[in-house]
C-alpha cells in the first residue's frame, strides 16, 4: 500500500476496505492497485513517489488526480472498472480528462471504511467506467450501509437498482440549469465551454428543458473547501495518521501505528504539494487555532442553501467538469509555483459538490485537439438516479460518430 508515498510503502493491512469485500462478493476480480498522487494531495498526475501518470489519449498531458491511474487504467483498456477517492474532485477530474465516466456519489452513500482518510467531512469513494451503464452497475455494488463502520452513513440508505432505472429513452419533464459560474473559472478555454454547452443543449432533443440560471456562491467553492480542508487534512493526516478523531465507527489500528512510525521519520518523502498543505496547516493552528476552520464550516452552509434553492427548480445542474483540456506534465524545468499552479488549477468546479456532499456525475463530451472535455451533472442528495438517467441520454446523443 502506498497512497502515492513511500511513506506508507511496505505496510500490507490485514483487513479489506468494504468496498474491496463488495466487488469480491459481487464476482469481481480485483487486478491490482492503481497509483494515485502522492498523499492525494493535487488534481493533476505527477507528484507520485513513483513518478508521472501518463494521460492515454496524449502521454505529455497531464491525466488529472488524485486518483490518476484508475482513470488512465479505465481509458486505456486495462481494467473495466476502478473505485476512487474523492474529496475535492479526485474521482472526476482524472474521468473529465481521461475521456471516461465517474461519479463522486451523495456523502455517506459508498462506505469509506478502510480508506486512507483526508478530512472526514468531503471523503468519498466512487465508481469509474467507460460507459454511464456500467457506473451505475459498479454504484449498485458499492452502495449502501456498513453496518455502522462509516459513521459518515446513515442506517436508513437505500439502493436502488441504478443501472436498471437509466434505462430510459427521454428526459421529459426534467428541468436542467446551466450553471454560468462554472464557465467563468481561471483559465476557462472558451472552446471547452462552447462544446459543453453545445453538447448539453442536445438534451432537448430528448424532452429536457434546458436554461442558463446562477449560483453565485459557486464561484467562492474552491475558497471554502480551503478554509476548513487544510486544517483538516493536517489534523486527520498529520495528528491522527489518516484516521479521524472522534469517529464512532472502524479505526485501521495497524495503519495508523505504521503511519505513526514512517511518517515523522520520512517526512521528505511527502510531495511538494503535501508538505505545502502541512505547513500551512500548522501556520493556521498555530495563528489562528480553528477560526479559518469554524468560518469555513459556517459558510460552507450558505453553499448547502444555495445549491438546494437551485434543484428545487432543477432536476440537475451542470458546468463543464474542468473549464479546461489536459493540461501538459511539468518537466524539471518547471518553477516551484508553477508546480503548485499545476497541481490546482483545475479543481474550481469540482469542489463544490465535495463542501455540499451532493452527487456528481461526469460524462465525455467531446474533444479538442485529441484531448478529452468533461461535462459534470451535480444533483439533489442521494437522487443518483436522476443524474444517471441524464448521463445515460447525454452519453448516447454525444456518441462520437462510427
Amino acid at each position: 500500500m502506498m497512497n502515492g508515498c513511500t511513506i506508507t510503502e511496505g505496510y500490507v493491512p490485514e483487513f479489506d476496505a468494504t468496498v474491496v469485500t463488495r466487488i469480491l462478493d459481487a464476482g469481481g476480480r480485483i487486478t491490482g492497485k492503481a497509483i494515485c498522487e502522492g498523499y492525494c494531495a493535487s488534481g493533476s498526475s505527477f507528484t507520485c513517489n513513483k513518478g508521472p501518470v501518463l494521460n492515454p489519449h496524449d502521454p505529455l498531458h497531464s491525466t488529472g488526480g488524485s486518483s490518476a491511474g484508475c482513470g488512465s487504467l479505465v481509458a486505456a483498456g486495462e481494467v473495466d472498472l476502478a473505485v476512487g477517492g474523492d474529496q475535492g474532485g479526485s474521482i472526476r477530474l482524472p474521468s473529465s480528462w481521461c475521456g471516461i465516466v465517474g461519479m463522486k456519489p451523495t456523502y455517506g452513500l459508498v462506505p469509506y471504511s478502510g480508506a486512507m482518510s483526508l478530512e472526514p467531512s468531503v471523503d468519498h469513494l466512487g465508481p469509474m467506467a467507460r460507459t454511464v451503464h456500467d457506473c451505475a452497475l459498479f454504484l449498485e455494488v458499492l452502495a449502501g450501509y456498513d453496518d455502522g463502520l462509516d459513521p459518515r452513513q446513515f442506517p436508513n440508505i437505500e439502493v436502488p437498482e441504478y443501472s436498471k432505472e437509466l434505462q430510459v429513452d427521454n428526459l421529459n419533464g426534467l428541468k436542467i440549469g446551466i450553471v454560468k459560474e462554472g464557465f467563468s473559472r481561471p483559465g476557462a478555454d472558451e472552446k471547452v465551454n462552447k462544446l459543453v454547452k453545445k453538447a448539453v443543449m442536445e438534451l432537448t432533443n430528448a424532452g429536457a428543458v434546458v436554461e442558463e440560471m446562477s449560483i453565485p456562491l459557486h464561484e467562492k467553492s474552491q475558497l471554502i473547501w480551503n478554509l476548513f480542508g487544510v486544517e483538516g487534512c493536517y489534523d486527520t493526516m498529520l495528528r491522527q495518521q489518516s484516521a479521524p478523531v472522534g469517529f464512532s465507527g472502524f479505526y485501521p489500528t495497524s495503519s495508523m501505528k505504521f503511519q505513526g512510525v514512517s511518517l515523522p521519520t520520512r517526512i521528505n518523502d511527502l510531495p511538494q504539494t503535501m508538505k505545502g498543505v502541512l505547513l500551512f496547516g500548522e501556520y493556521l493552528k498555530e495563528c489562528y487555532p480553528g477560526q479559518f476552520y469554524g468560518r469555513g464550516m459556517n459558510i460552507r452552509r450558505l453553499l448547502v442553501q444555495e445549491y438546494e434553492t437551485a434543484l428545487e427548480k432543477y432536476d440537475a445542474v451542470v458546468m463543464p467538469t474542468i473549464p479546461m483540456t489536459a493540461s501538459k506534465l511539468p518537466t524539471k524545468d518547471t518553477s516551484l509555483n508553477d508546480y503548485f499552479g499545476k497541481a490546482s488549477e483545475n479543481t474550481g468546479n469540482t469542489m463544490a459538490a465535495n463542501v455540499t456532499g451532493m452527487p456528481a456525475l461526469t460524462v465525455n463530451a467531446g474533444f479538442i485537439d485529441g484531448l478529452p472535455v468533461g461535462t459534470m451533472f451535480t444533483g439533489k442528495k442521494f437522487d443518483e438516479v436522476t443524474l444517471l438517467k441524464i448521463g445515460y441520454i447525454f452519453e448516447k446523443l454525444n456518441a462520437p460518430a462510427t
